[in-house]
């Protein structure tokens, strides 16, 4: 097959092939909002309303530019809450951890 075969979505361009590649996926197969992952689920929901992902988008890049300015003004305190945030996250990953194997 050549690649003038194919259209840019992967579709044939052939008049006579009118199948989608998507004619044969079951309903009972998508996975629930509950099985995604928090990375798959934030993208489902900046696809479903990409105003509020832009302001998340928007709100992290300020919040970035907010701890470089502390960094860059108190970094004996900084480094402190950073430390202090590291070990919070590394509890909260470890619990999330534990819990997610104590549930299945």
């Amino acid at each position: 097959m050549t690649d003038t075969d194919r259209s840019v979505d992967d579709e044939s361009t052939d008049p006579g092939d009118s199948g989608s590649r998507y004619d044969d996926v079951d309903p009972e197969d998508v996975p629930e909002f509950g099985d995604l992952s928090i990375l798959q689920r934030a993208f489902v929901a900046a696809a479903q309303n990409p105003s509020r992902g832009l302001l998340v988008v928007g709100l992290f890049a300020f919040a970035l530019a907010f701890y470089a300015a502390f960094w860059l003004s108190f970094p004996r305190v900084a480094g402190l809450l950073s430390a202090v945030a590291v070990i919070v996250v590394a509890v909260a990953a470890l619990v999330y951890w534990i819990l997610d194997r104590v549930s299945r």
